[in-house]
């Protein structure tokens, strides 16, 4: 699939966009291996979240799907998995591949993690590192997937993470669960604390400090309701197309606002964006709220490194942002995106390139001059937050933009071609053989 964009009069009005998928992953995973069911509503039915779903039930956990956006689990207690009878395919998904490495290693079985071609590039060593030094036993092909992993009797570990990972801190607590002894991680920076509000609120106790998380090993969670904020880094999308609209104000309702996830909004505004958070509440342990975007006239920054960690996922968007902005724009401190989906300080310097729009790309980030976006073909790499971005900038783009390879955008955002057409987006998402014939 490609999307085919033309030029687009965005218009006011109100949207919701799916669930949150890092805590889709974590309310199966926990919800899983929970003693007593756990039912979970907003859950992401997109192919990701799906990937760890399958997997679960391939070993033996129950679940049930009355709706498309709701699951029943009933858990399979602490030592209820049952060996998988073939590989499990983790998809696209790197959070399902390193979390399932953490929710493995402590199991009384062998199990074996494979993904596509490009999840089986990204590295593993990250997370496979400190499950080791908790005793696990896991084979890579040369740090990358697949990963065979060999059940262990797990013990504790007290670890400083080199690089901020809220995928391998998620994967140390799975492991930890597991372990006798204590669980102490060290964190050089803030990142996404999903798992420990999870666990929090399942009846695990978790002890978390700015930077560093301790927890008892061998705890058990419990079956709960989880509600599933809307997930803010597709929020984010929509928040960038009503602010770069001529005249538009657009309203995303039940957005999660968890403060170790809104360094998008922070960047944002100290471009001038105009962006309002309303209604703030909870859904269980996780801040929600209504998020409210105008149109706005952007300056172009140097965005604070501090803030990286918060809006890891939300940098291909807000490069679009930069393209749009007056000025220049520089960010650093980006080395993690070089290993996400796709190399994408690379890919996103490449595509706006290819609309014009002038990049100058560094080691750990890239300089993005603001101006004029013309139109063209840009190539996502099969990368869905690099296409999504594309798609959304050549809404303003002086004319028509084809952005190929975009079928992984169902992981993470299923009806995003609808939503955006809601707002007056002339967007098609229509079959490769059709628009190259």
């Amino acid at each position: 699939m490609n999307f085919v964009v033309e030029p687009s009069v965005l218009k006011s009005g109100a949207v919701t966009v799916p669930g949150d998928k890092s805590i889709s992953h974590r309310a199966l995973m926990l919800g899983g291996i929970a003693g007593g069911q756990t039912r979970v509503s907003g859950f992401l039915d997109g192919e990701d979240c799906l990937a760890s779903l399958a997997a679960l039930e391939a070993m033996g956990v129950r679940i049930d799907k009355p709706a498309a956006t709701e699951i029943v689990i009933q858990g399979a207690g602490a030592a209820g998995l049952r060996p998988p009878e073939n590989v499990l395919d983790m998809g696209n998904s790197g959070t399902a591949m390193r979390l399932f490495s953490g929710l493995l290693a402590g199991q009384s079985f062998t199990s074996q993690l494979v993904g596509d071609a490009s999840l089986s590039n990204r590295p593993m060593n990250r997370v496979i590192k400190p499950l080791t030094m908790m005793g696990a036993d896991i084979q890579s092909n040369d740090g990358k997937p697949p990963l065979v992993i060999h059940g262990q009797k797990l013990n504790g570990v007290n670890y400083s993470m080199p690089v901020a990972s809220a995928q391998v801190k998620s994967a140390i607590l799975l492991a930890g669960l597991y372990s006798s002894g204590e669980v102490v991680i060290h964190e050089p920076v803030i990142t996404r604390d999903h798992t420990e509000r999870m666990l929090g609120f399942m009846g695990v106790k978790v002890n978390r400090g700015e930077t560093r998380i301790i927890m008892r090993g061998g705890q058990r969670p419990m079956g709960a309701r989880i509600q599933v904020p809307a997930d803010l880094s597709s929020a984010s999308f929509v928040v960038l197309a009503a602010i770069i609209s001529s005249d538009a104000e657009v309203t995303i309702s039940d957005v999660g606002v968890n403060s170790t996830r809104t360094g998008v909004i922070q960047i944002l505004k100290a471009m001038g964006a105009d962006i309002k958070i309303q209604n703030v509440r909870l859904f269980g342990d996780e801040p929600v709220a209504d998020l409210t975007a105008r149109s706005s006239s952007l300056q172009g920054i140097d965005v604070d490194p501090a803030l990286v960690s918060l809006a890891i996922d939300e940098f291909p968007a807000l490069f679009i942002a930069a393209a749009c902005a007056k000025g220049k724009t520089r960010f650093s401190g980006l080395g993690e995106l070089r290993v996400k989906e796709s190399d994408r300080i690379s890919t996103m310097a490449e595509g706006l390139r290819a609309l014009s729009v002038a990049v100058d790309e560094t080691e750990d980030g890239a300089v993005v001059h603001g101006g004029t976006i013309y139109g063209g073909k840009v190539k996502s790499h099969g990368d869905h937050r690099v296409a999504m971005s594309f798609a959304v900038a050549a809404t303003v783009a002086k004319w028509g933009v084809l952005v190929e390879d975009t079928d992984a955008v169902s992981t993470s955002f299923p009806g995003f071609v609808a939503c955006m057409q809601s707002l007056g987006a002339n967007i098609q998402g229509e079959q490769d053989s059709v628009v190259n014939s």
